[in-house]
């Protein structure tokens, strides 16, 4: 058997898109050579027992991805000079929603700039060794200082700095829940969270809510039956898009507080939008873990994360926990981070984040004008609701999509309960490095296929 075949039965989803990403993943990393000949679609069949309208579909998806092409009686082959093209792509889909990188190297610059500032102090510098638990008093100073202006009054003795927000929920979920204990989120929820509800042996429970997010009449109730905690992602959330307005938000805190309901608030996106909205930690601070990360507003990269806990014993806590899981985040990235938030830089980098993300929202309005969606006006996802009839399966696009450069999600890996069945949707994320002409031809490429691509993808003989 060929190095680059899947074992079917150690993947999820569809056999089709299983091959289908096989083949593409072996083209990139070299493994299938352009103009190298693939198997004939039934003797893969017959290798991977499969029905051959499987095969036919996983080299139909392919060749219209344009990684293979057709040559009659000859068979299939790996186009000639594809290995370029999509190798130029291969870093574009990683599942992940990555914030758009603007045209010119101004993180980069800001990264060299900012190093050589703190690395002038030389070997002796505190930031090359290891970190008190919680965090360096310099970075947790810092922190409290942009938590206190966005209304969240904060003291230093209650942020601890984290290794990215995955570290915070890991510490956070550990410190506060048992195993059994129930926590409550939307619909759909933020894949990590959900793993880590899975580890540590915790009931998710989905709540039912609106175009304005989570029902609180449905949270009160929860709470009422025993529910610990709240998981939300209150601005642009991950992967519906909602935001909570004001009300809402005071809704929300009003049950935590009247209920004594623990609320882990996941504030990835909120410095995003020009005008950020209060978080829910400023109407309930007693009660709420506040997690501002960097990895969502201006690159992934920087592995920091600020939390501020609800009382000074639960950051104390917290500070244990994150070191036994972390040890600590990265100091001289911490130490930029806080360089940043005292000098501006901070602020100007999610400014070109924000700008590149509302241009290339433009290029969005128009190429998918029509279509079933959601999105924040400023932020580089969107929630794409399908038609099961007349368009492809969730699974189906996002293997099309992704030699094209979209991250494209299917919604029942966001799903709270993954065994009830999901209405047909997708995430789509168009962030990254892509520039604007090729994010134009991804998404007409989208537009095709969610009018055309269906028919043609199925269209067996």
């Amino acid at each position: 058997m060929q190095s680059w075949l899947p074992r079917l039965d150690d993947h999820g989803g569809p056999k089709y898109a299983v091959i289908a990403t096989a083949i593409e993943e072996a083209i990139r990393d070299g493994r299938l050579r352009p103009g190298e000949r693939l198997p004939p679609q039934r003797d893969l069949a017959r290798t991977l027992a499969v029905d051959l309208t499987t095969v036919t579909r996983a080299y139909t998806i392919m060749r219209e991805a344009g990684l293979i092409e057709g040559a009659g009686r000859l068979g299939s082959y790996v186009r000639n000079g594809v290995a370029l093209s999509a190798s130029a792509g291969a870093a574009a889909d990683t599942g992940m929603n990555m914030p758009p990188q603007p045209g010119f190297a101004l993180l980069a610059d800001a990264i060299r700039t900012g190093h050589a500032v703190l690395l002038r102090a030389g070997g002796q510098s505190p930031m090359l060794q290891y970190q008190p638990d919680g965090g360096s008093l310099h970075d947790r100073l810092a922190a409290a200082a942009a938590f206190t202006a966005r209304g969240l009054e904060t003291a230093d003795d209650e942020v601890i700095v984290t290794a990215g927000g995955q570290n915070a929920l890991h510490a956070i979920l550990g410190a506060t829940l048992a195993r059994g204990d129930v926590i409550c989120t939307g619909a759909y929820a933020y894949p990590g969270m959900l793993a880590l509800a899975a580890r540590f042996g915790l009931s998710v429970r989905a709540l039912p809510g609106d175009a304005g997010g989570i029902d609180p009449d449905a949270l009160a109730a929860a709470a009422g039956e025993g529910a610990r905690a709240l998981y939300i992602v209150p601005t642009n959330d991950n992967p519906t898009t909602v935001t909570l307005d004001m009300e809402r938000r005071r809704a929300i805190a009003e049950v935590a507080r009247r209920h004594g309901l623990a609320i882990i608030e996941d504030d990835a996106y909120g410095l995003l939008p020009a005008a950020p909205q209060t978080p829910i930690a400023a109407l309930a601070p007693e009660l709420t873990w506040h997690v501002a990360s960097t990895s969502k507003i201006i690159s992934p990269a920087l592995r920091v994360a600020h939390v501020r806990a609800p009382t000074l014993r639960d950051a104390w806590r917290l500070a244990a926990d994150v070191h036994e899981t972390a040890v600590m985040a990265p100091p001289l990235n911490a130490a930029l981070v806080s360089l940043w938030l005292r000098d501006g830089t901070f602020g100007r980098l999610i400014a070109a984040v924000r700008e590149e993300a509302v241009a290339r929202q433009r290029i969005v309005s128009r190429a998918l004008a029509g279509l079933d969606y959601a999105t924040h006006p400023e932020g580089y996802h969107l929630w794409l609701r399908l038609d099961a009839a007349h368009m492809p399966a969730p699974a189906e696009l996002a293997a099309m999509l992704r030699p094209a450069g979209l991250s494209a999600v299917s919604a029942q890996a966001f799903a709270a309960r993954p065994d009830e069945a999901s209405p047909p949707a997708v995430r789509i994320s168009f962030g990254g490095a892509m520039d604007h002409e090729r994010l134009r031809r991804a998404l007409q490429r989208l537009e095709a296929l969610l009018h055309h691509g269906h028919a043609r993808a199925t269209a067996l003989v």
